[in-house]
């Protein structure tokens, strides 16, 4: 009795505290409350010692009260029945799909759940031109493809023919798609986000790149916002969290996630025995974020206002996600009974609810009122970037064929009940004996959804998504900055590295261009000997350099401006290469035609990020990829994580890349000067990557003879004739970046010691030459009646006597990739295997790439064809003091 007693008193003294913090908020608002509830706090810690528990959570309900909800600008009838009209052409478009060709898949409920989310947006948000003349950005999340395709069906943007062909692009005609490709659909998508957790660390990067823009007067601050659409299941990817804090410390209010949060991942819930709302709250809050939680619709604003006592908001906090998905797919009557029946005061709370209208009552994510409530709140915000946690149901309107169920994110057909079901609740007016066929259904231009669109979009600028090249081309890049490398160091060893800068400064002097270079590096400028471009140009900082620099007594001091030039990064490759992927496609995004070149570790690239690399060559992207310290054997002491020798074989796949592995400064010269021309003058959809090394070595002048600029570019061309080019025994060797010196010292060896006259090729790009090769053979295959086309490898080796042997730092697959087309014996050299700390004379000796396994290649061959006896061989192995017995590099 004394215990009900007591617990009477609590009630009533909370009661009291309420009211009087009513009384506050009536009176002097919520800043005033804020002071008073933060004041209360100290007092009770002073006075009496009392510590409020810790919560980076707030709970479990809408950020957004319903009073301060900011109103509904548009027709809530019209925009819901053209919402309705895009659910039913998504879903159209995916159970005809599979009706054609079983199993061609494709995704229903992700934007069935999302719907509401997006259509609010497209009709009070997305601007592709607001008052300022400014543009939004919008990350699509990849998986709700068919709505956004079934929503420019509606605007007249895409025809029906292609909707029929969706998934099947190969179609007469053509088709769509399965997810956000501008490769594939270049006028349409800007961005790709599948594979998930690309888009919201990419969104966060290109929200900066645009900051990066504006505080170098190469763009006006304009207002324009970088809108990410992420699934709660997609937040468990590294790149989703790992770069949020940037977001925060860059003050990046023009940046605005949104995650549809509808509890389920492609298998099951995302946190069955937890809240992925509170959680993901936590960590944005923790970071710096704004957080707007999007969870209860409307119909939940009445029970929220009369629970004074906080117990309905407790409980709806106690309950799990996987607890929530049994309720959406459930009875009214189990809602109230699991639900509500815990606590007779919560029963009464909904007794006038029929079990039908408890059943019915939305979620936050569905609701437009409470969605435009939180963007709004968003894109006024200032100061930090937005996240909107909208709660919603996988598969909403799907019914028994999947609605929040856990098979939702797998359906794909549905029957004609469920046809039928979807069709009567969304109100769509196809007949019975055509449903059947899932048949699209657009109105006539004239009516009023029609309209009513075109109207909305008109008034935000225009379409969305729609992909244009804004930029124009650029001039071609004077002679005059490349000339030098074109004449060697004179004898002076040089790193190609420090080729590569000395060609970066003089570039970044010029006035045309200049500007538009965006140097990026992932914390690894003094590696690389780029800190005399510090004082050059500067590190970009969006608040300048509020500091003294522990080194500002040094000439090349560590330099933070606003309107710096240099992306210094930090330690994270794959912020650095969402950086590249922001400036490469400015172009387009933009109007703008930076030139971004990303110097990394050679090793931490393709092997690391490759995801982000083929997204970025899936967007258009534009710029040089530069592998700094790269090669298994250049990068002395540093060992198995540091050494690469297969970046090139990683570069193979990559459609539009071209890689390049110099050994030479005018061939770094010729290779960017060319690049920037194809890139930035002819316009064409392709991008760079380029090796080079921190090997001092001497720079040779460009050979006067020969067309070296062609076979530079092609990938091949002769650098050194034999000196006796008639004596009988005759080889070639073919070599590439830091190798090429071993190749040389061969040569020698070869010449004064087993009299074998060889000629030295140096070997740009493999790549080309393989893709060249194949070009080849296909149009060969495909034209029979025609002259055959000889592929540029077999035609430049084609009179050149001897077998030939290939020695690179990278597998001996790169030089084995050309065997069929190279016209003799081919022995590849190459680094399989780990990397070893050693120096680069052991490490070559060890991988059997230096200049005395060249020599022994080369004889071994000259055996193999009988020019020579074995003796010659075994004397060598002698000769030379290689170890015949030790440990294969490959696998050792």
């Amino acid at each position: 009795m004394a215990q009900t007693e007591t617990d009477g008193q609590e009630v009533l003294e909370t009661r009291e505290w309420v009211d009087s913090l009513d009384y506050v908020l009536s009176q002097g608002g919520p800043t005033r409350a804020g002071r008073l509830i933060q004041q209360l706090a100290l007092h009770a810690k002073r006075a009496a010692g009392v510590n409020l528990p810790f919560s980076a959570t707030t709970p479990y309900q809408n950020t957004i009260a319903s009073p301060q909800q900011a109103p509904f600008p548009g027709s809530q009838e019209m925009e819901r029945r053209i919402k309705s009209l895009v659910r039913w052409n998504a879903l159209a478009m995916v159970v005809r799909a599979n009706k054609i060709q079983e199993g061609i898949g494709g995704h229903i409920s992700t934007f069935a759940s999302a719907a509401t989310l997006y259509e609010v947006a497209f009709n009070h948000f997305f601007q592709t031109r607001n008052e300022s003349g400014d543009r939004d950005f919008v990350y699509f999340q990849g998986h709700a493809a068919p709505g956004i395709y079934a929503r420019a069906y509606l605007e007249g943007r895409i025809p029906k023919e292609k909707l029929e062909n969706f998934r099947r692009e190969l179609k007469p005609g053509g088709g769509l798609s399965s997810y956000p490709h501008p490769w594939l659909m270049p006028d349409f998508w800007e961005f790709p986000t599948v594979s998930m957790g690309l888009g919201p660390i990419q969104a966060i990067y290109h929200a900066r790149f645009i900051r990066y823009l504006e505080n170098r007067g190469l763009k006006e601050s304009r207002g324009g916002k970088v809108w990410a659409f992420l699934g709660d299941g997609e937040m468990d990817e590294p790149e989703s969290l790992g770069s949020i804090t940037l977001a925060s410390r860059e003050n990046l209010d023009n940046l605005i996630f949104v995650v549809n949060c509808n509890l389920q991942r492609l298998d099951g819930p995302v946190r069955g025995n937890g809240k992925i709302i509170q959680e993901l709250e936590a960590i944005f809050r923790g970071a710096g974020w704004n957080v707007i939680k999007c969870i209860w619709g409307s119909d939940w604003d009445a029970l929220i206002r009369s629970d004074r006592d906080g117990i309905l908001v407790r409980r709806l906090g106690e309950i799990s996600d996987g607890q929530y998905q049994k309720y959406f797919v459930e009875s009214g009557a189990y809602f109230r009974q699991n639900l509500f029946g815990t606590d007779p005061r919560l029963l009464k709370m909904v007794e006038h609810l029929s079990d039908e209208q408890l059943a019915r009552m939305r979620l936050g994510g569905h609701d437009p009122i409470k969605v435009h409530a939180a963007y709004r709140a968003a894109v006024d915000h200032t100061g930090s970037p937005t996240i909107i946690l909208a709660k919603t149901i996988k598969g909403y309107g799907l019914g028994e064929a999947g609605e929040g169920k856990n098979i939702t994110h797998q359906q794909k057909k549905l029957n004609e009940d469920e046809l039928e079901l979807f069709r009567s609740r969304f109100g769509i007016p196809i007949p019975d004996d055509e449903l059947h066929n899932a048949p699209f259904y657009r109105p006539a231009d004239d009516s009023a959804e029609i309209k009513y669109m075109q109207a909305r979009r008109q008034k935000l600028g225009g379409y969305m998504p729609q992909r244009k090249v804004r930029a124009t081309p650029l001039k071609p890049v004077p002679d005059s900055y490349f000339e030098e490398f074109f004449k060697g160091t004179e004898g002076r060893d040089v790193a190609t590295t420090m080729v590569f800068v000395r060609l970066l400064g003089k570039l970044l002097r010029d006035p045309e261009i200049g500007k538009l270079i965006v140097p990026i590096i992932p914390d690894e400028a003094r590696t690389f000997g780029m800190e005399a471009l510090f004082r050059q140009v500067g590190i970009y900082s969006s608040v300048g350099q509020l500091y003294e620099p522990v080194d500002m007594d040094t000439l090349l001091y560590y330099k933070e401006a606003k309107n710096g030039q240099i992306l210094e990064e930090g330690i994270t490759e794959a912020g650095s290469m969402c950086s590249f992927i922001a400036a490469g496609t400015a172009y387009a995004n933009h109007g703008i035609n930076t030139i971004p070149f990303f110097i990394y570790y050679s090793m931490f690239g393709f092997q690391r990020i490759g995801d982000l690399i083929w997204a970025a060559a899936d967007m258009r992207c534009r710029g040089f990829l530069v592998g700094g310290t790269a090669g298994r054997t250049t990068l002395a002491g540093e060992g198995l994580q540091h050494q690469d020798g297969h970046s090139h074989v990683l570069a193979l796949p990559v459609p539009n890349l071209l890689a390049y592995d110099p050994a030479f400064a005018y061939e770094i010269a010729i290779i960017i000067q060319d690049g920037i021309k194809r890139m930035y003058v002819d316009q064409e959809s392709i991008f760079y990557y380029l090796t080079v090394t921190n090997e001092p070595l001497p720079m040779p002048e460009m050979p006067k003879s020969g067309n070296v600029r062609e076979g530079v570019l092609r990938g091949l061309y002769r650098f050194k004739t034999a000196d006796a080019p008639d004596t009988k025994l005759r080889a070639q060797l073919l070599g590439s970046g830091t190798i090429m010196y071993e190749v040389l010292k061969a040569q020698t060896i070869l010449k004064e010691k087993y009299g074998v006259a060889a000629d030295v090729w140096s070997v740009t790009s493999y790549k080309e030459l393989y893709r060249d090769a194949n070009d080849c053979e296909r149009w060969n295959m495909l034209h029979p009646g025609e002259s055959p086309k000889t592929p540029f490898v077999t035609q430049s080796l084609k009179d050149a006597p001897g077998p030939f042997i290939a020695a690179s730092d990278y597998m001996k697959v790169l030089p084995e990739s050309l065997a069929k087309w190279v016209p003799g014996q081919l022995v590849s050299l190459g680094t399989d295997g780990f990397g070893r700390s050693e120096n680069r004379a052991a490490l070559r000796d060890f991988f059997e790439v230096d200049a005395k396994h060249v020599v022994l290649a080369t004889l071994g061959a000259l055996a193999r064809e009988k020019k020579i006896g074995l003796d010659l061989v075994k004397r060598a192995i002698k000769d030379l003091e290689i170890n015949a017995e030790k440990l294969n590099p490959a696998t050792s």
